[in-house]
């Protein structure tokens, strides 16, 4: 009975395989149902289902909420470039790196630099984890450490393989995504129209029940091996081959270069044939291949230095404009949001456009009907440039006067229309909250808008300090709040009550106040009574505040109201304690220095903090008090600034060996 169970399981895969893979089925439906259905009953008598059964991909019951997996190894973002300069200044910086390492290496020199060029999937980034030649889990990318648990929805895409010849423990990633084919097929169906491929491919992953993601007909295209033990992968053609070796799909394109001007040659050959393809894509990647090169080239905080995506020039279409509505901020501007006939653009379906201020309507000289032109570049949110000539509105753009959240009166303020109803207008009350728990203000995990929104909505909340308020009994009667997740928001909460003074600031929403000027502020005066009772003179004696911010921090905390408000957090227990600031002189003090364009070997807002512990100050702008300016690739004004003003500029290596390199290496 076992030896029937092991023949039909290879005679099911190799089906599928010919079916899914080849579009070249062996077999009618209903032979490969027949024996299907023999597999599911000798493995209801037996209790032995093996482990590449294809019954395994089906019978998932949905699940209620996605767990979270750690990832064995971190899943990188990928920097951008869109020119041919900023892809050639990308390899000059690698070549840079490369030349310094066999300077200070001379007996392990790393080779030329040679280029691989892939596809740069439109999808979602998935991450699959093998142990013992079985696949035991799979993730979404997350925030590149942590992810969402999806082994139960990836089980049915038939591309990924359930068991793999490599039996050590290793994780890859790739993308999934839906074909073009299979969504033209699915749409002709009737069962239900989907809008777009990379939308119905996300969705079918992250839905909760894995009968959907079946549906759906997904596929894979793994280009990567994160972690793996008991193998070494010596470079990127090691890794394709190891990935190929153990049946897991790769794109099939995959072209190497010695030359940078090449690769940029490659890209706009891809992109002349892009429409060609069975799938979306958005660019293309570029990688060094060597292994060795890329360990000594490394990571800055967000991305690998040894790749680089290339994203294809922006797209444009016109569409009619079918509405305008209003959005109030947490600030209480009021913001117009397009919305518009869907229309496709650059693999994406656009309902909604963005539309500056009421001045922008009026110089664009777009209206309700209007035929208009939609800008997409990237990823940034689809824009309109402008109303297509001579195309007459069935009715002009109403200025509003009133707040459509809460009726109050609206003003003026510069080019910007502004709710007056600061107290309770729902929507900024949500969207301060939301900013009070936000990552560089008071950092409450898992707290979003959403349930900023929900609390304003459904509990009433109506200022920041109700939030500290809520017990969970108050959770339980929202929807979609279980009790793992309403302890884990408590615990965020009241893990909270300990921020540093310059997070606390930022975080209580102080008009035209940043968080570095929130920081800057709090190292000046120490202490939150101090702020509270600073006047305008001593604010104004820290470096770029000026008078208009000067004014703005007095008067927020002259209002009767707030104050009550931050009594009332003090209150509870929120005790904001002072910045560290070193007693000692450091490298740089008495210092001031400006960090422009993109850096490198770590995130500028590090950079900057990096300068504050040796004791100099990051500003924001240059003017004759600046002492030199560090500035990598797209520095533009302020590099102006300071060749005309005859200020010592440094790329951001020369920085780092003035500085001497310690303690980046440590904060890296």
């Amino acid at each position: 009975m076992n030896e029937r169970m092991r023949q039909l399981v290879a005679l099911l895969n190799e089906y599928a395989e010919a079916y899914y893979n080849s579009a070249a089925p062996k077999v009618s439906d209903k032979e490969y149902d027949e024996l299907f259905d023999e597999l599911l009953r000798l493995e209801k008598e037996t209790g032995i289902v093996l482990d590449d059964s294809p019954t395994r991909r089906v019978g998932f019951k949905p699940l209620s909420e996605f767990s979270e997996h750690r990832h064995l190894g971190r899943l990188w973002s990928m920097d951008k470039v869109r020119t041919e300069g900023e892809l050639i200044e990308w390899s000059r910086r690698a070549e840079r790196l490369r030349d310094e390492y066999n300077q200070a290496h001379p007996d392990s020199t790393l080779p030329k630099l040679r280029y691989a060029l892939e596809y740069k999937f439109d999808g979602l980034t998935i991450n699959l984890t093998y142990d013992g030649g079985k696949l035991v889990q799979a993730a979404t990318r997350g925030n590149g450490v942590t992810g969402e648990a999806i082994l139960p929805q990836a089980m049915t895409i038939r591309t990924i393989p359930l068991t793999i010849p490599f039996k050590g423990k290793m994780e890859c990633q790739g993308e999934c995504y839906m074909r073009l084919s299979v969504l033209d097929q699915l749409n002709k169906s009737g069962e239900e129209q989907l809008k777009n491929a990379r939308n119905a491919a996300a969705g079918a992953l992250r839905n909760l029940d894995p009968a959907v993601t079946a549906k759906r007909r997904l596929d894979v295209c793994m280009y990567s091996v994160g972690y793996i033990e008991g193998r070494e992968l010596i470079g990127h053609e090691d890794t394709i081959s190891f990935l190929k070796e153990n049946n897991l799909p790769t794109s099939g394109f995959m072209e190497l270069y010695d030359d940078i001007r090449d690769v940029y040659a490659g890209i706009k050959r891809a992109e002349t044939h892009r429409d060609s393809l069975d799938f979306l894509i958005d660019g293309m990647v570029v990688k060094i291949v060597d292994g060795a090169t890329r360990r000594a080239l490394g990571n800055t905080d967000r991305f690998p230095r040894w790749a680089i995506a290339f994203k294809f020039a922006a797209e444009e279409t016109t569409t009619i404009l079918k509405d305008v509505t209003w959005e109030v901020g947490r600030t209480g501007k009021l913001t117009p949001r397009a919305h518009l006939e869907p229309v496709e653009l650059a693999g994406a379906t656009i309902s909604h456009a963005t539309l500056n201020n009421f001045d922008d309507i009026i110089r664009k000289r777009v209206g309700i009907g209007s035929r208009v032109f939609i800008r997409r570049s990237n990823d940034v949110i689809p824009e309109i440039t402008g109303a297509v000539p001579d195309d007459k509105p069935e009715r002009e753009i109403e200025k509003p006067i009133k707040c459509p959240a809460c009726g109050a009166h609206v003003e003026y303020r510069g080019v910007h229309l502004y709710c007056t109803n600061s107290l309770s207008c729902p929507p900024q009350i949500a969207a301060r909250l939301a900013h009070y728990a936000s990552r560089e203000a008071m950092d409450i995990d898992t707290f979003s808008e959403k349930t900023a929104a929900v609390l304003v909505e459904k509990k009433g909340l109506r200022s920041i300090p109700d939030l500290y308020d809520l017990k969970a009994s108050d959770y339980r009667e929202l929807y979609g709040f279980k009790d793992k997740k309403i302890a884990n928001l408590m615990q965020a909460i009241e893990n909270s009550k300990h921020p540093t003074l310059g997070a606390f600031l930022f975080a209580i929403g102080i008009p035209n106040v940043g968080s570095k000027t929130a920081r800057d502020i709090a190292k000046r005066f120490g202490t939150l009574d101090a702020v509270r009772s600073a006047t305008v003179e001593q604010l104004t004696e820290i470096p770029d505040v000026g008078a208009i911010v000067a004014q703005d921090v007095v008067d927020f905390f002259s209002d009767e109201s707030i104050s009550a408000q931050i009594d009332r957090l003090l209150a509870h227990g929120v005790t904001p304690k002072a910045e560290e600031v070193s007693s000692e002189p450091g490298l740089l003090t008495g210092k001031t220095i400006v960090v422009t364009g993109t850096m490198e070997r770590m995130g500028r807002s590090d950079i900057e903090a990096l300068i504050a512990k040796l004791g100099g100050k990051a500003a924001s702008s240059v003017s004759k008090k600046t002492d030199f300016v560090v500035a990598g690739p797209g520095a533009g004004s302020k590099l102006a600034k300071a060749n005309e003003l005859s200020i010592k500029v440094m790329s951001e290596n020369e920085f780092f060996d003035y500085i001497g390199d310690t303690d980046a290496d440590r904060q890296a």
